[in-house]
């Protein structure tokens, strides 16, 4: 390993955002490390980096960090955690499980080497949200703990807490970052996203569902744009100790976002309205408009987003034909 070099650590590094940034941070020249157990991750997200800078390890963070020494990272991107609608209301526990856990082991493990440390957040941390848009100060709102959907909300706080406690208590050079729906190639639909669940349907040409009366609003930010900008914030020190929203401004209701796809992918596909209670269960409660204020991002970064919108939906779709046809037939993309 060579002593010049940027050495980085990304957890979940073969996810979907997680394969993305360890692929940027290869480009500039960094020693990578991944850690993932492959439960949401997939090994084919990885396979093109052919390079002898990166090391992969299968197992959880909780795992590999007990056995690694306390200085072998310069930053680490504390990316792994359990995401998608869907697998939070079929499995709750393991959510609030490895949200909680996970982020506490690499906060705890970071005090002795002193990394820089990025711990991935989410724009669920709103809740129900008390003003739009949302600034990173504002005050939260949740559903009844009676309603599992609020458990990842809350989870990824506690997260957040941790975070900013380490770096009141400890010193700990740490910038949370809250993501709102980031999209892109290597997204799959199989946990509720959005995106490339519509983007495959309107390949089969298949109907579009969309739940409730789909005029819930979201604001999509590609991937690409994203993973641009963490290295930036892991580096500026006027972020350490902060919490700063990551994504796009610009909203797009998601009846809107369905007809989008369809008309840019010229498909035969049609929107079909499911009703929340059908789709996810009695008392789902969700958002209707969801924006970020991105006063604070634009402030330490060049935030400048280089993908529209149409753009990421033809990556996608691109990514989506690619898998299919290296799949063999009646099999599923891992």
């Amino acid at each position: 390993m060579d002593a010049s070099r940027t050495r980085s650590l990304v957890t979940g590094g073969a996810g979907f955002i997680g394969s993305h940034l360890v692929e940027r941070l290869l480009a500039r020249g960094d020693d990578v490390t991944v850690i993932d157990n492959f439960s949401t991750g997939s090994r084919e997200n990885l396979v093109h980096l052919d390079s002898e800078r990166m090391t992969c390890i299968d197992g959880t963070v909780a795992e590999v960090l007990s056995a690694c020494e306390p200085d072998q990272w310069d930053e680490i991107y504390h990316l792994a955690a359990a995401v998608g609608v869907r697998l939070v209301i079929e499995r709750p526990i393991h959510t609030i499980e490895t949200n909680i856990e996970e982020t506490s082991v690499v906060l705890r493990y970071a005090t002795h080497g002193r990394p820089r440390v990025l711990i991935a957040s989410s724009s669920e941390v709103y809740g129900k949200g008390t003003k739009t848009p949302f600034h990173e100060d504002d005050d939260v709102l949740y559903g009844p703990t009676i309603f599992s959907r609020w458990s990842y909300a809350c989870s990824k706080a506690i997260d957040e807490y941790l975070a900013l406690a380490y770096a009141g208590q400890h010193a700990l050079p740490v910038v949370v970052a809250r993501f709102f729906n980031t999209v892109g190639p290597r997204q799959i639909g199989n946990y509720g996203m959005v995106l490339p669940r519509f983007v495959d349907a309107a390949l089969r040409g298949e109907p579009l569902t969309v739940h409730g009366d789909g005029l819930q609003t979201r604001c999509f930010c590609d991937v690409r744009d994203v993973v641009r900008l963490l290295p930036q914030l892991i580096e500026s020190e006027g972020a350490h100790g902060r919490v700063v929203n990551v994504g796009n401004d610009t909203p797009i209701s998601i009846l809107d976002l369905a007809r989008t796809v369809i008309d840019t992918l010229d498909s035969s596909s049609e929107v079909q309205l499911v009703p929340y209670d059908e789709a996810f269960g009695e008392g789902f409660d969700d958002l209707r408009v969801r924006q970020p204020d991105l006063t604070r991002l634009r402030a330490l970064t060049s935030f400048a987003p280089a993908w529209s919108l149409d753009a990421t939906i033809h990556a996608i779709a691109d990514d989506q034909r690619r898998a299919a046809s290296a799949t063999p037939s009646g099999g599923e993309r891992p």
